[in-house]
């Protein structure tokens, strides 16, 4: 278990990091308000831009997705196969 908390850690980590890097750019405006939570206020975005929208979105889902999967989904399949190989065997 403890891999998959490492590997779910990780995918945390590296989601977070690389979401709070791309809204850092594209989100904060000024320090005085809302930073990196505030509208993306681009007018007209370039290619890269808009690769970069794509990957902000794609990073913070990362994190989530990732972290639940590796922390919750796969233990709760273990202890499902768990119980019905125990299950199977009485």
């Amino acid at each position: 278990m403890a891999d998959e908390f490492i590997k779910g850690l990780s995918a945390l980590m590296v989601g977070g990091l690389g979401w709070m890097t791309l809204a850092g750019w594209y989100r904060t405006h000024h320090f005085e308000g809302r930073q990196l939570t505030a509208e993306i206020t681009v007018e007209n975005p370039t290619v890269y831009d808009q690769i970069g929208f794509f990957l902000m979105d794609a990073f913070f889902w990362f994190a989530i997705l990732g972290a639940l999967t590796f922390w919750v989904l796969l233990p709760a399949i273990e202890e499902a196969r768990e119980a019905w190989a125990a299950r199977q065997s009485e």
